[in-house]
């Protein structure tokens, strides 16, 4: 019996509960409940605002536990705690004193995964680095594993995966936070501040992304940004070998620019891998990701094979995603810029002329005074919605480079007048771009239906 088969055996008849009935928990929940667990899932929304959840879940044999108090009424022997819930909760850390065991899907998937991990982190640009990974070894014709914070769990997929095989994960510092284990392969894209709405400070937002290399071995590698100074502090807690990539100098062993064109250095062996101007998806920050996912496989997938997905890959939905062309304007779905840091140098980095930004959202109380002057740079028009309205105008407005209408500011309360706005302000030549540099709750779910909003408005437009 494999570790696989012994661990499903060792669930048999044990309570386990799911804190979240999401689309990431459903199919844990279903695979559990086949298993033989005695499955519960809590949720603080109630049945009828689940809907369609709620009803998957109790079809797969989940007791239902729903309301605010939906954490104060477990009884349970093994927990699954979902990435939105803070680790250090009072009510879990009650549970653990009870001898409850708390754990997370990634966590157990990590024990239990019988092929290389090759994990990717980060502020920004996570989401693109793991997909490039992934199809990179796809053009090599390994069969590839893609999930974590990507939106796919992958522990329903542990059976199927052999050893040869590779798991390619995006993970967030909410996954990171109680893991004990790293990749045999670890990506830093960038770090920020991010997230200061649930961790207590930038220093636990920091210790958690440090879990993606802290536990690795001596036969590991992890892959930091050079450029960026809190990715780059990690060096010091590296074991195995280590890659760096950077825009601004050369590196003694990883991907760097020179000029138009991105080097590999494999420790004194230069290798011209590819010009910018062949990469398919725009944006220096997505030179960036390049680097970084070719210093993840480089002596694992060949050169041709990095080379063929750079020039072919279209990139990935919401991240400066074209949606169509009106009367001489484009609009582009940007919905994942999440954060300030993103927005600036994401979106406003793409063009090389003033475009029209539709921002705001949900406020994660991070500062937005650094996107302020961005703005003013590259911003004609400045439309605003949600929590983080007032911050985004107040940067801007008191920014040392904005004069009154440079950006136009124009406040509004939805998707559908913000589109509005944008629709009669653009003329002929134009950019509109979704690049909210905040998160979507409150208004979205997730960034995601964000996107699909805005892309159906824009689609809707005669």
């Amino acid at each position: 019996m494999n570790r696989v088969d012994k661990f499903f055996e060792s669930i048999k008849g044990k309570k386990v509960c799911f804190v979240g009935i999401g689309t990431s928990n459903l199919p844990l929940i279903e695979l559990f409940s086949k298993k033989g667990a005695v499955v519960s899932a809590c949720d603080k929304q109630s049945y009828e605002a689940l809907g369609e959840n709620a009803v998957r879940a109790e079809k797969a044999g989940a007791k239902l536990i729903l309301g605010d108090d939906y954490l104060n009424n477990i009884d349970t022997e093994i927990l699954f705690r979902s990435p939105g819930t803070p680790f250090y909760r009072p009510e879990l850390e009650a549970l653990k004193k009870k001898g409850v065991v708390v754990t997370s899907e990634m966590e157990v998937f990590f024990d239990l995964c019988p092929c290389k991990i090759i994990a990717v982190t980060g502020s920004d640009g996570k989401t693109t680095t793991t997909t490039v990974i992934s199809e990179f070894l796809k053009a090599e014709g390994k069969t590839v594993h893609l999930g974590g914070n990507i939106g796919k769990p992958l522990l329903p997929e542990i059976e199927s995966i052999g050893d040869d095989d590779y798991a390619v994960v995006e993970l967030s510092s909410f996954q990171l936070i109680s893991m004990r284990q790293s990749p045999e392969i670890a990506v830093v894209t960038n770090l920020a501040p991010n997230h200061l709405d649930i961790h207590k400070d930038m220093d636990e937002y920091v210790d958690s992304k440090r879990n993606i290399v802290l536990h690795q071995n001596a036969f590991s590698k992890a892959v930091l940004n050079l450029d960026n100074d809190i990715a780059n502090s990690f060096s010091e807690n590296i074991r195995g070998k280590l890659a760096k990539f950077s825009r601004n100098s050369k590196v003694e062993n990883g991907a760097y620019l020179d000029n138009d064109t991105i080097v590999y250095n494999d420790y004194g062996k230069l290798t011209k891998v590819i010009n910018i101007k062949d990469i398919k998806i725009p944006g220096m920050h997505n030179v960036e990701n390049y680097m970084a996912a070719i210093s993840a496989v480089w002596g694992i997938v060949s050169l041709d094979n990095i080379v063929k997905v750079a020039k072919t890959f279209g990139g990935v939905e919401h991240r400066a995603e074209f949606v169509r062309e009106l009367d001489g304007v484009e609009y582009y779905n940007d919905s994942i810029a999440s954060s300030p840091t993103r927005t600036a140098i994401g979106t406003l980095s793409l063009y090389d002329k003033k475009i029209i930004i539709i921002a705001g959202g949900y406020d994660k109380h991070i500062p937005y005074e650094p996107l302020g002057p961005v703005i003013c740079d590259k911003v004609k028009t400045l439309i605003l919605l949600g929590d983080t309205a007032p911050k985004i105008e107040k940067a801007v407005k008191e920014s040392e480079n904005y004069s009154e209408n440079n950006p136009v500011i124009i406040n509004v309360n939805t998707m559908e007048e913000a589109v509005n706005a944008a629709r009669e302000n653009a003329v002929e030549g134009d950019i509109v771009s979704l690049s909210p540099a905040s998160a979507s709750f409150g208004l979205y779910k997730n960034f995601m239906e964000r996107g699909n909003h805005f892309k159906k408005i824009v689609n809707g437009l005669e």
